[in-house]
């Protein structure tokens, strides 16, 4: 099987990796951030950190062929481990059926230039 890396438009990385990649029906992301698709800056807030790390996952999804049904396990890291209200928003938003969510571990990280979140993400492809 032959492995093919997802970029993103409205995201990268500053090291020479891919947002995800995936081998057949498995795909597996790197660190999603709350960095601005537009701007690039990061928000102070988590809210809008949270917000944007969802519209990465949307886009990563959207872009290596599947969608949000496909992913069967996200992992974030908070530097604010109990600072999960934006975090479970953004959750409920985008898997809104209790009976349908994949599974979420959260960890609480030293993260740097400001970020609050990070994600990242495991799916079984079509």
């Amino acid at each position: 099987m032959q492995r093919e890396s997802i970029h993103l438009d409205g995201f990268a990385h500053r090291n020479p990796v891919p947002a995800a990649s995936r081998i057949g029906r498995f795909l597996y992301s790197g660190v999603l951030t709350g960095r601005d698709p537009e701007t690039k800056d990061m928000p102070e807030d988590m809210a809008s950190q949270c917000a944007n790390a969802f519209v990465h996952i949307r886009e990563l999804m959207e872009r290596a062929g599947g969608s949000t049904d496909n992913i069967v396990k996200i992992t974030c890291w908070l530097a604010n481990y109990r600072d999960r209200e934006a975090l479970n928003a953004e959750w409920v938003s985008m898997f809104p059926d209790p009976d349908s969510r994949p599974a979420r571990q959260v960890m609480v990280a030293i993260l740097d230039q400001g970020a609050l979140i990070q994600c990242d993400l495991v799916a079984i492809m079509e």
